[in-house]
Order: structure tokens, then sequence, then C-alpha cells
């Protein structure tokens, strides 16, 4: 049984500002988490963004990527779409799906220490910044997790307030709330098998 505290990704990080290598081609299907846009550059899988409306999705990735040559491409990503849409859906995947991240340096430490959350756990921002060292820095881990492009592949869904709440998610408050009760509810089983 894949258990959901494995991950099929593969974090490979750009040097810190440095830019994507286009063109990114992309594309969209449907997940249970609503629609799934992917966007793969040269070195991987660049964006994973989840909405309603797909045309909403593909404005997202122009804004992120406004100097980047985009090229609509189903059929190329299909494999890649669908292995991320699996994971999504049921934790289950084959193989690895290689990422493409950049950010600053400060996005990049969160982001990795947002990895070491196991499914099915959260943390709070301030639990974020005390592991990273700088407890004073909440505001800049929260900015951080706002940033993220890779939806489930860097799981900011898992960070919550200091008192347990769920406060913000780029792809909206309810879909976070049910990415954790669905990884709460698959680590519960994988425990009483």
């Amino acid at each position: 049984m894949n258990t959901p505290s494995r991950s099929p990704f593969k974090y490979n990080f750009r040097i810190p500002g440095s830019k994507v290598e286009g063109p990114i081609q992309f594309a969209v299907s449907q997940s249970a988490m609503g629609k799934v846009l992917i966007g793969r550059s040269q070195r991987g899988i660049c964006t994973i963004f989840l909405g309603d409306d797909a045309q909403e999705l593909r404005e997202q990735l122009a804004a992120e990527f406004a100097n980047v040559e985009l090229q609509a491409d189903q059929a190329s990503l299909e494999h890649e779409l669908n292995r991320v849409i699996g994971f999504i859906d049921n934790q289950m995947f084959a193989g690895v799906i290689h990422l493409d991240i950049g950010g600053t340096v400060f996005q990049q430490k969160v982001w990795q220490a947002l990895c070491d959350i196991p499914a099915g756990k959260t943390c709070s921002y301030s639990d974020v910044a005390r592991g990273l060292g700088v407890p004073e820095a909440v505001r800049a881990v929260a900015g951080a997790c706002a940033a993220n492009v890779l939806a489930i592949a860097i799981p900011c869904h898992r960070v919550v307030r200091r008192d347990g709440s769920i406060s913000g998610y780029r792809w909206g408050i309810e879909r976070k709330r049910s990415l954790l009760k669905d990884e709460s509810t698959k680590r519960s089983m994988e425990f009483s098998e």
C-alpha cells in the first residue's frame, strides 16, 4: 500500500533568483479537488494550480510567468497530469515527478520545511518560523506559503494558525480544509490496518 507520507515528487530547486527555462507547456484536467493545471518547463513541473475554472487557471499561469512563452499541450502532458491527479485524489503514484522550483532563498527554505510535514499532520506558521531559526518571521513564512505555485507538491495546506484554525490558502480555504480532512482520514486508515 502506498502511504500518504511518501511523495512521488523530486524537488529540484533552482538557484534563487534564476528564471524558469521556457517555454512552459501546460494542461488542465479534473480531479476530486476541482480543476488541476500543471505547467512543465524544460526542467520539470513548475506549476500545479487548483481551481474551479480552467480559463482562470490559464490566466493565473500567464500572470505568474508573464515573460515566458506558454504552450497548451494536453497530449504531451497527459501522463504527468494523470500522475499528479492520482496523487491528489488517492495519494497513489507510480514513478517520480520532477519539479522545477524557483523562489528566493527564504521561500525555498520554507518550502523545504513544509515538505517535512507528514501527510495528515499540521504545523503552525510560528512552528515553521521557529524551525528555521527565525521565530520573528511568521509573516514571511505566511508570505512564502502564499507564493507557492506547486499545490500539493509543496504542502502549504498543512500550515495552520497557532490555535489550529485554518487560514488563507491560495486555492481556497474550503479546498485546504478538504485536503487536510482527506489526509487525516487516509492516515487514520493506514494506522488502523
